[in-house]
């Protein structure tokens, strides 16, 4: 079993299933309402998957209207709601418990309007994050946060975790791409953040409502920015014999004021299990490669290869490569986008996700390594080097006793070396339960029980997304 806990379900929660059921049928339609053992096990766990636990019901509403009803009445009998969307949280965010209902967002898929004028669209949280491109790239836009896992995760999780992606490095992660939001709040309420424009007056409650990872209500709409697509985009590939070398040619490219669209980082053990399952054409005789990606027109394109070209020269690069078709590019990013599900063909594996000052990253690179290896374990490290987003993959093997909590104390080390040079437990995954009991390594008890009150503010009963995030001790603070 995992070292980390749950509180013991609500007993007369439990004994009231049937009741609760019933209730939830008056308010959306039948099949809406999932309750057998086999449907609910569907929604047991998330892509983090080290952890199971079976909800009292799902319920799968289909309009904000539906979300208001229901919160209303779970508040009114003290029931417990699980927000979720596609159910990819790699940190525990969308695990359920067993006396909490999960609000499932996924029918709640529609684009409701698109101005081209403005460079908006409003949406239905439930449709994906790459659905939200799809809908625009005909008339040259595109949705710029994109997430490893944007063909299936919902813009409703993007924006409880703050997702970014590797495109991020240009264009900012969730909170700078999403105007507006309407969110239900736990009594029904329903509040509009923010809208289509690109300041609102007073608190600024549009970034405080993303990253709070369904603590404070459930987000049903959202209005998010869209932009024209560049003239033309092209990867280049850059191979170097160790990760060090990689990583001070990141900082090098950053300190001269490039901004590529992506800089993506893969080491050895991450290279080879990627070529093998892709066919990207990334070489095998390197310790680390980079991928960077510049946009623009033609001559804009070909000025910063050059001038990075130029930087990487300086770090004894063994591989310079620039991708010279779309179908090349296509295969590069196909690679480094299929990279988690890659690995999972060959290990289970703990994601980490730490962000780091850029001018660390040599430094917390070599300390990831000696971490793992003291500890025992392979690590693969893919990540978003370019605003020092660390994602290292701990390899270890679910079957063996213990291997789990071993795996989890060696990233749990790897996010306190985060910490100590100056970064932070999270930068895209957000914190759920697997970095809970970590937020005092980033934290004093007056700053948490400052966060705590604000969470109170919205859901005084702490009924929305229990047992997430806050160190379980300090709940009695709030």
């Amino acid at each position: 079993m995992s070292t980390i806990s749950l509180p013991e379900p609500d007993r007369s929660v439990l004994d009231r299933q049937s009741q609760i059921v019933k209730a939830l049928r008056d308010i959306v339609d039948r099949d809406a309402v999932i309750d057998d053992e086999d449907g609910r096990r569907v929604f047991d766990t998330d892509a983090l998957t080290a952890y199971r636990r079976l909800p009292l019901a799902v319920v799968l509403p289909s309009t904000t209207d539906e979300v208001c009803q229901i919160l209303r009445y779970c508040l009114e009998n003290g029931v417990k709601i699980v927000a979720r969307g596609a159910g990819t949280s790699l940190a525990g965010g969308a695990l359920p418990a067993e006396d909490a209902v999960v609000v499932g967002v996924s029918k709640m898929n529609r684009v409701l309007e698109i101005d081209y004028d403005n460079r908006t669209a409003r949406v239905q949280t439930g449709i994906t994050n790459l659905q939200i491109s799809n809908a625009v790239q005909g008339d040259g836009y595109f949705y710029a946060p994109d997430p490893s896992s944007q063909l299936a995760c919902t813009l409703a999780g993007n924006i409880a975790m703050n997702s970014g992606g590797a495109h991020c490095l240009k264009y900012g992660v969730t909170t700078n791409n999403v105007l507006g939001l309407k969110l239900v709040l736990m009594n029904g309420e329903v509040v509009e953040v923010g809208g289509p424009h690109l300041d609102s007056p007073g608190y600024d409650l549009l970034g405080l409502t993303i990253g709070s990872e369904g603590q404070f209500g459930i987000v049903t709409e959202a209005t998010v920015r869209i932009l024209r697509a560049a003239e033309g985009a092209r990867p280049m590939l850059i191979g170097f014999q160790s990760s060090e070398a990689a990583g001070a040619c990141v900082s090098g490219i950053i300190a001269s004021g490039i901004i590529p669209v992506a800089i993506e980082f893969m080491d050895k053990p991450a290279i080879h299990v990627c070529e093998e399952f892709a066919g990207a054409g990334y070489p095998l005789d390197v310790e680390a490669l980079l991928i960077v990606e510049v946009e623009g027109s033609d001559d804009e394109i070909n000025d910063m290869l050059e001038r990075i070209s130029a930087i990487a020269n300086e770090f004894d690069p063994t591989v310079l490569k620039v991708s010279q078709s779309e179908e090349e590019s296509a295969a590069i990013w196909k690679g480094r986008k299929s990279a988690f599900g890659a690995m999972g063909r060959i290990a289970d594996y703990l994601c980490m996700d730490g962000t780091i000052p850029l001018t660390r990253l040599p430094l917390v690179l070599t300390g990831i390594s000696r971490i793992c290896k003291e500890n025992g374990f392979r690590v693969a490290n893919i990540f978003h080097a370019g605003d020092g987003n660390l994602h290292p993959l701990i390899l270890y093997d679910a079957n063996n006793p213990g291997e789990l909590e071993r795996a989890e104390a060696c990233g749990a080390d790897i996010l306190k070396l985060c910490v100590d040079v100056g970064g932070c437990l999270t930068g895209e995954h957000g914190v759920g339960i697997e970095k809970r009991d970590l937020m005092r390594v980033q934290f004093d008890d007056i700053d948490l029980v400052q966060q705590m009150r604000v969470k109170a503010v919205f859901d005084p009963d702490w009924l929305l997304n229990p047992a997430k995030v806050f160190p379980l001790e300090l709940r009695n603070l709030a």
